[in-house]
């Protein structure tokens, strides 16, 4: 008679049991932001009043089922997991002929390639021109020192932030280089996921997953909006795991340098996506120490992340 099961945020392992198919009374499933592998059993079709269902940030792999309530749910329940196959309206991979696989895996040699390459998208000049309009002011949706950004539509079905940058800019260039020189090493679920770049002669771009409900600063600022005091804790508490992530996560540190409400996206689960690495600075471990330690106070923080939240966190200890 089980209705509602959430096991959320547990660091669970394995792989989900078949048996949660036996629950024919549950509405609400949510096993999202956990370490969970292998494939969804098919056994879950058959939960036919299923109306919720959170997998996402995950490692599952192989095809998403596409039986009873499958059909119903959106990309939002998958995200995050990189191996997942299926329908492009799930803005997952299709899924490969299998005889057709099985005769190419012995000519190719995954482990030779880094796993970034594998979830890079190649997209052309021609298909962001198609995408935006021609980057028509319609599809606008920010400025920036060295660019803008515009929403498209990519053939597949997928929605995209395309940031074009200004090379007439004094700096476009550079910002261009640092971000893809950042970005191409990182994978956080609490910072913006690029999904391809396009360059040419005379333009710039890095196209970037899109987030649909636009910038903290929008929802601090305008009276159409409105954070809860939960939303505004989750917010801050994904834009520490982002910067923890860049300062101590990997070999080579990496400061942001430019962290403010407009550089904090939010996507349709109002989950912080930490953006624009256009100035940030990449140190090795002495440097990086001594850089920091000098320091008395914070470096820099705009105002709004400061205001934006309630005084029971202090900023300095």
């Amino acid at each position: 008679m089980l209705n509602n099961l959430s096991l959320a945020h547990n660091n669970l392992q394995g792989s989900i049991p078949d048996s949660l198919g036996k629950l024919i009374s549950l509405e609400i499933l949510d096993l999202s932001q956990n370490n969970l592998s292998g494939m969804i059993p098919r056994s879950l079709e058959t939960l036919r009043y299923l109306e919720y269902l959170n997998l996402s940030y995950n490692r599952l792999q192989g095809e998403i089922p596409s039986g009873g309530r499958f059909n119903i749910f959106t990309a939002s329940s998958f995200r995050h997991n990189k191996d997942l196959c299926g329908a492009a309206k799930l803005e997952v991979l299709p899924c490969r002929n299998k005889q057709k696989e099985s005769r190419n895996l012995s000519s190719l040699k995954f482990d030779d390639r880094p796993p970034s390459l594998l979830e890079w998208t190649r997209v052309s000049y021609y298909e962001l021109v198609r995408a935006t309009e021609s980057f028509d002011e319609s599809n606008l949706i920010g400025n920036g020192a060295y660019g803008s950004v515009f929403k498209g539509k990519l053939t597949d079905g997928v929605n995209v932030a395309v940031k074009v940058f200004n090379l007439l800019s004094e700096g476009a260039v550079k910002s261009f280089n640092v971000e893809c020189e950042v970005l191409r090493n990182i994978r956080h679920r609490n910072l913006v996921r690029i999904v391809s770049s396009c360059t040419n002669m005379d333009f710039r771009c890095l196209v970037m997953e899109y987030m649909p409900n636009g910038s903290l600063e929008q929802w601090l600022y305008s009276h159409n909006n409105h954070l809860s005091l939960i939303q505004r804790l989750q917010i801050l508490i994904d834009v520490a795991s982002a910067l923890e992530y860049l300062h101590h996560g990997q070999p080579t540190p990496i400061i942001h340098c430019d962290l403010k409400p407009s550089n904090v996206l939010l996507d349709e689960d109002m989950q912080a996506r930490v953006c624009d690495f256009g100035i940030s600075k990449i140190f090795g471990e002495e440097e990086f120490r001594l850089r920091t330690a000098t320091l008395g106070t914070i470096g820099y923080m705009a105002p709004g992340m400061t205001l934006s939240f309630p005084c029971f966190f202090p900023l300095h200890s």
